[in-house]
Order: structure tokens, then C-alpha cells, then sequence
């Protein structure tokens, strides 16, 4: 499994951005057979996070080899995965098309719909669900492992707590106009609603979320919401909390739920019995 790290430019940003990628073309057996194109999956972190985290946080490494599954992980900063066009910080952009095709061209990667999918936790979760969304030609699959999708509270929220991120002001720099954020883009039950009424057909969607999570309630209102709109999708509450042993767990299982051929591990330290 070779593991990457790359920095690349990025126009949607303006700026080179840090981006780790998991690419199983090293594996033993791939050396003898004939090039291939992989599946992949676009991999957000959560708030205070980088482009490592899934890499230090879950057994990603060992689930995409095991799957011939290419993962792209990009650092979105703290900007939740949206445009901010007056700062040029496409971040929405950037994850939805740019990143897509920069990383098709760099790598051996499917430039199908149903080869192609996007998910992230809590921030990153958010973000897989409105670029999936917003860009459904693009991707086949949706995961959000849960999603941090408070938009409605966004206008009530003050400026007087401890951690900037749940202030008023840290919303306002990330979707401008709080007065406006419920019908734009930035919602994705807006983008549910128009997508529906467009006929378009939807990503396949996974979200999950431990029990003991604090966007539990957000996340089940999310799932009834796409149930109301009669959107096809699977809602898993687990055992845990808003930490790494939960999307460690969920991350196995998002990887097999998604359409992909069971491959092998190859010829590894682990698993050569000596």
C-alpha cells in the first residue's frame, strides 16, 4: 500500500494544499497484472483536523487494501467545506471538482459515478453531504460518519462560548449571511429539496452516528428528512461517542457497503506468518 503525501495547487483556493493519499497499486500481485483503475473514495476530516487524521485515527490504510480502494484525504482547515467567495476560499469547489480532477489525472483513478464516492466525520461529514449532494453527477455515494448539520441553530447562536466553533461569528466567517444559509446551497436540506424536485438521481447515501453523540438528534432529523423526500438511504445508530474508536468501527463498515470487489491485503509484514 503506498501511502502519499502531496501538495498541490489549488485554483479554487489559490494556494498549494496538503493532501494524503492511500493507493493500493503497490501491492504485490497488482505488479504483474495490468494497470487498473481504482474506485475512490474523497475522505474529510472534522474540525481542528488535517489530512492525516484518518490515517492516525482509524485502520483506513488496512480496509482500502483490503478493497483495491484508492482514498484521497484533503485538508479543509476549519472552513467547513464551503465557498467563501469574498476570501477566494472555494473550499466547496475545491472538494466537488477541482480535488476530483487533479487527483484523476495524477493517479489511475475510475472516472465513473458509481466508482466514485465522498464522505467525512462531524465538519467532514457535513461537507461529504453537500458536495455529494450539490455535485451528484460527480459522486455515487454519500457517507457521513455523523455529519455536523446544525444549519437551522446557526442564527441563534451568541458569541459567548469558550471553543470559537460554536460562536456566532465562526458561522458567520464560514456562511456569510446566517439570514440566507437555510436557502442556499450551504443547507443540504436545500439541496435535498431541489434535487428532488429536479427528478435527479441521488448519490447513495450512509450516515451513522454513536449513541452517545451530541449530533445524535440532528442526524436522525436529517435521515427523516430524506425519508420525506423519499430519498433511498441507510441510518445506522452505534455504540460510542463523537471519538475515533466509533468512526474507526464505522469506517470498516462504510467500506463494505460501498459497490466494491473484495480484494487481498498482498504480501505484508503483517500478515506473512514469521
Amino acid at each position: 500500500m503506498a501511502i502519499l503525501q502531496v501538495s498541490l495547487f489549488s485554483n479554487s483556493l489559490m494556494r498549494t494544499v496538503p493532501v494524503t493519499v492511500i493507493l493500493p497499486v503497490d501491492k504485490s500481485e497488482n505488479t504483474k497484472q495490468e494497470p487498473k483503475e481504482y474506485p475512490t473514495l474523497y475522505l474529510l476530516h472534522g474540525i481542528l483536523g488535517s489530512s492525516l487524521d484518518w490515517l492516525s485515527g482509524t485502520r483506513i490504510e488496512r480496509w482500502a487494501m483490503e478493497h483495491d480502494l484508492c482514498v484521497v484525504m484533503p485538508s479543509g482547515d476549519n472552513a467547513f467545506y464551503v465557498d467563501r467567495k469574498g476570501s477566494n476560499n472555494l473550499y466547496g469547489q475545491f472538494i466537488g471538482e477541482e480535488l476530483v480532477e487533479l487527483t484523476r489525472k495524477m493517479f489511475p483513478l475510475s472516472r465513473k459515478r458509481e466508482d466514485t464516492f465522498i464522505g467525512g466525520l462531524s465538519m467532514g461529514g457535513f461537507g461529504a453531504l453537500r458536495a455529494g449532494l450539490k455535485y451528484h453527477q460527480t459522486f455515487g455515494a454519500i457517507c457521513a460518519l455523523p455529519a455536523a448539520i446544525e444549519v437551522e441553530g446557526y442564527a441563534k447562536r451568541t458569541n459567548d462560548n469558550e471553543l470559537f466553533f460554536l460562536n456566532r461569528s465562526y458561522v458567520e466567517e464560514c456562511f456569510g449571511d446566517l439570514s440566507n444559509v437555510l436557502e442556499s446551497d450551504n443547507n443540504p436540506k436545500y439541496l435535498v429539496k431541489k434535487l428532488a424536485s429536479e427528478g435527479a438521481i441521488f448519490p447513495n447515501i450512509y450516515m451513522c452516528c454513536g449513541n452517545n453523540d451530541l449530533l445524535l438528534k440532528n442526524n436522525q432529523d436529517f435521515s427523516d428528512y430524506l425519508t420525506k423526500f423519499d430519498v433511498k438511504h441507510k441510518f445506522v445508530i452505534g455504540e460510542g461517542a463523537h471519538e475515533w474508536d466509533f468512526w474507526d468501527t464505522y469506517i470498516k463498515k462504510v467500506i463494505e457497503w460501498l459497490p466494491l470487489a473484495k480484494g487481498s491485503t498482498g504480501i505484508n509484514s503483517g500478515n506473512v506468518g514469521i
